[in-house]
């Protein structure tokens, strides 16, 4: 009897909860890294931030011994594998980058009656910003009514009340970090009906 309480002590009556560490990058488990397309970046960021885990996946040992199971046909398929995702994410990244680089923001002062004045701004989601965020700190940091808007084209912007087409010029150069020469300020009139 004596030993059977000492057992039922020792081991929890519950099962404990596992921690699982999740890619910053990819947002998969590291070991599921390799299927999200952005390998290499994942693997930098595990190095950066869970060195531990980093070498106990792509140290030179345990990549010898995952491919030592394979045969070599199925090597040679999974170099050239590596190959080709390696240089597809590389290509995506140059592409994503060319395109955030070409990619306009454009501030239109819109007149709605006589002395009244909203701001819209497209062409901030290129920039990789979260629109409903935006509008919302632009609508703490002015005092003003801020929303997102769908446009004609199909396309969203960011609608702020007022005249503020110079705060948030600052705001896209120095916070979000869009250079000057992609953004463009535009003062749109209403035509007066006759």
């Amino acid at each position: 009897m004596a030993s059977e309480g000492t057992a039922t002590e020792s081991t929890p009556s519950e099962p404990q909860a596992r921690h699982v560490i999740y890619c910053g990058v990819c947002t998969l488990p590291p070991e599921y890294c390799e299927f999200g397309g952005t390998a290499k970046r994942c693997k930098e960021w595990l190095e950066k931030n869970h060195s531990d885990l980093h070498e106990k996946l792509y140290s030179e040992e345990a990549v010898a011994a995952v491919l030592s199971t394979l045969s070599v046909d199925a090597q040679k398929r999974a170099a050239k594998d590596s190959q080709k995702k390696e240089a597809k994410a590389a290509a995506a990244e140059a592409k994503a980058a060319e395109t955030k680089a070409q990619a306009q923001v454009l501030i239109k002062r819109v007149e709605r009656n006589k002395r009244k004045y909203v701001t819209a701004v497209s062409g901030l989601e290129a920039h990789g910003m979260d629109l409903k965020k935006v509008a919302k700190e632009w609508g703490k940091k002015f005092a003003t009514g801020s929303s997102v808007t769908k446009t004609a084209s199909g396309g969203e912007e960011v609608v702020v009340q007022g005249d503020n087409s110079d705060e948030i010029f600052d705001w896209v150069v120095d916070v979000a970090g869009v250079p000057e020469a992609n953004v463009d300020c535009v003062e749109d009139k209403k035509k007066k009906a006759s």
